[in-house]
């Protein structure tokens, strides 16, 4: 336990770093103000925080760690920095033109197979990612009571899936990037918050090697996932309509 804690201070000051640098990519590209940026931005990691808390306690009952502080801490974390990210970016002159929008730009139709393939493409990510790292970290989770393979599949399905893609259409929203680019910045912002912040720092729960295991799963397929509902769900560049116009 001393050498996990040792320098915690310095190790939460580069996680909050991480977190804090990735979301202010979101706050400076965003058209949104006000209340709406400061609860959109503290939302993201809220989120996260709770689902992968979720998790955590299925995958880790035989676990010290005391879920509902850490869902107590997270949330007022989350709310008290709401102000905080209005005061920083929410006040600036408001852009002329409203992003495009992922969700709103597409028909019923569209909208409900993509968020299929959306879905069924974290759940195939999840489940290849974590076959890959199970030799690594089969040992630890001998000390647990796993879930059972139902109950895996529903929580990757129904929630972490569907919450994810969620977040990522947020992202999607408020960078207001074309279809590539945007991929690449959803890709890594996601990365960057979902899975670099929360596994870079050592804790007392998990060995190092079982750590760095998940570090290497959680960044490669969320990086993935990220850029896949991106690109699925985001805007082609197009050229502007003067440009189409034939000259004088």
């Amino acid at each position: 336990m001393p050498n996990v804690m040792q320098h915690i201070l310095e190790w939460m000051f580069l996680t909050n770093a991480v977190t804090v640098a990735a979301l202010s990519v979101l706050a400076l590209r965003t058209e949104w103000r006000g209340w709406t940026l400061g609860v959109a931005v503290a939302a993201i990691p809220l989120a996260i925080g709770l689902i992968n808390g979720i998790e955590g306690i299925l995958f880790l009952p035989n676990s010290p760690i005391e879920w509902p502080r850490i869902f107590l801490q997270v949330t007022i974390g989350a709310g008290l920095s709401v102000p905080v990210w209005m005061l920083l970016f929410g006040r600036r002159p408001a852009l002329p033109e409203e992003h495009y929008r992922p969700i709103a730009s597409k028909s019923r139709g569209e909208r409900a197979w993509k968020l299929v393939v959306s879905d069924g493409a974290y759940l195939v990510l999840y489940f290849v990612a974590g076959t890959i790292i199970w030799p690594y970290v089969k040992d630890f989770y001998a000390t647990q009571k796993l879930p059972s393979p139902s109950t895996i599949l529903a929580l990757e399905l129904l929630l972490r899936g569907p919450a994810f893609i969620v977040i990522c259409l947020l992202m999607v929203r408020m960078l207001g990037l074309p279809r590539l680019s945007g991929a690449l910045a959803v890709g890594a912002i996601f990365t960057l918050i979902s899975g670099v912040a929360p596994l870079l720092m050592p804790n007392p729960y998990f060995p190092d090697a079982v750590r760095w295991a998940h570090f290497c799963e959680v960044t490669s397929s969320n990086f993935v996932f990220g850029a896949i509902v991106a690109w699925l769900w985001g805007q082609k560049r197009l050229a502007p309509a003067a440009a189409l116009r034939p000259a004088a």
